[in-house]
């Protein structure tokens, strides 16, 4: 006769705790092919939003619109059009990639966020032609009629200007300067709209069990 010996511990029956641990995906957290595609689609995009605030502007001013307000108008589009392209690079860029983490995603949006600005820094230092080159001419062409205060024209920087008063010496500083401010503004908001894109395009990384 076989006799089996039964447990007295309440808890034997008790399935294991399942525990789950994500995946590694990759050993390196920047993945520069993916932030390479984000950046043309990030420049690519700042290109056609250029265009077309350019054409609205011109038209604008051809219409007979205050040069005040086509300025006005072709600032704040300047500003909108770098949000939307750097939040579809960015978007793209985490797309790209492989599963991975906010954290990652925000880094790896940074670096395309300072690289984009980088590379637009240097075509336009550079006056790249071609499809760049002629939105760049419009967009300056809308600037020329911007005024300063009290009917001043800004001066053309390859042009000698001389006698130059105090008080024009002084609304220059200021435009400067208001264009300097305006400058870390949007470069600011741009680096949100990166982490932004960066984290809404992210896949999560798997998990098994």
């Amino acid at each position: 006769m076989t006799y089996s010996e039964r447990s007295n511990d309440p808890y034997s029956n008790v399935a294991p705790a399942v525990t789950t641990t994500p995946i590694t995906e990759y050993h390196d957290l920047v993945r520069w092919g993916p932030i390479f595609a984000g950046i043309v689609v990030a420049i690519a995009g700042q290109l056609v939003l250029s265009a077309l605030g350019a054409a609205i502007g011109l038209s604008a001013g051809a219409s007979g619109a205050a040069a005040g307000t086509v300025g006005l108008g072709v600032g704040i589009w300047a500003i909108v059009s770098l949000l939307i392209s750097l939040f579809l690079g960015s978007w793209v860029m985490a797309s790209a990639c492989g599963p991975m983490n906010k954290k990652t995603a925000m880094l790896n949006g940074t670096i395309l966020w300072a690289t984009t600005l980088a590379v637009s820094a240097w075509l336009l230092a550079s006056g790249v032609s071609g499809t760049f080159g002629v939105i760049a001419s419009s967009a300056g062409a809308v600037v020329d009629q911007i005024q300063a205060p009290d009917g001043v024209s800004l001066p053309d920087p390859g042009a000698i200007v001389p006698d130059v008063n105090a008080q024009e010496a002084q609304q220059y500083a200021a435009n400067a300067a208001k264009a300097g401010w305006s400058f870390l503004l949007g470069s600011l908001l741009g680096l949100v709209a990166a982490l932004i894109g960066s984290t809404v395009g992210a896949r999560k990384p798997r998990v098994y069990t």
